[in-house]
């Protein structure tokens, strides 16, 4: 997989690709993440990449030209592209499985007050990473990224994110570690057992129960 991201803030994506798991999917060349300023884009003297809005109204908004530039220089016969934006769908595991298997994704993260209305003719998707603000879409770029990289084929071991949380609208079941007793705290004897069947049917149903109390929504009850 190929992943173009467009920002205005380059420096911030320094540390999320050189650590933990999307160092080694790069490294292994399990997919390749390139970061494009779209000041490179702007055809202004000064790089200006925004301008107030019409109408009147606080704050800039992204002009057009840049982003347009930058995506058709990007664009191939088998990208696709998508565009942050607080307005978007609500992202979710389902559609990071749906992404994983793109070939190329291009990522436009917006900035300051918004982006001109053109841009979204752009875009094949635009996603929202929740009901709230952020200052811009690099963060949510970046939880968007690495939902999408761990599920790449190769990148962990499968059985990993089979077992995730919202997998089969199920939230995940509690899992143990050494020491057996903590501060009196025990793991549950099931899972001491070596019986693996049983050991199924008990997460399963941890699984269904903290879906209840936690998430009632997942399972169409709220």
């Amino acid at each position: 997989m190929k992943i173009d991201i467009l920002t205005l803030f380059p420096n911030m994506f320094n540390n999320f690709l050189t650590e933990s798991i999307i160092k080694r999917a790069i490294n292994n060349k399990k997919v390749t993440v390139n970061i494009h300023n779209i000041r490179d884009y702007s055809k202004d003297i000064h790089k200006r990449v925004d301008d107030y809005p019409f109408g009147g109204g606080e704050g800039m908004v992204l002009m057009p030209q840049p982003i347009f530039d930058a995506v058709n220089d990007l664009k191939k016969e088998d990208s696709y592209v998508i565009l942050m934006t607080p307005q978007g769908i609500k992202y979710n595991q389902k559609k990071a499985y749906e992404l994983s298997l793109k070939q190329h994704l291009i990522i436009i993260c917006g900035h300051y007050e918004g982006f001109d209305e053109r841009i979204r003719t752009l875009a094949d998707l635009e996603l929202s990473i929740g009901d709230y603000i952020l200052t811009g879409g690099e963060l949510a770029c970046q939880v968007v990224t690495d939902s999408i990289i761990r599920l790449i084929d190769g990148v962990i071991n499968k059985e990993s994110h089979l077992n995730d949380s919202f997998n089969n609208n199920l939230l995940d079941y509690p899992v143990y570690t050494k020491p057996v007793d903590y501060k009196g705290m025990k793991v549950p004897d099931i899972l001491l057992s070596g019986h693996h069947e049983n050991i199924n049917k008990w997460r399963y149903e941890q699984s269904l129960k903290r879906t209840k109390e936690r998430r009632p929504d997942l399972l169409g009850e709220d």
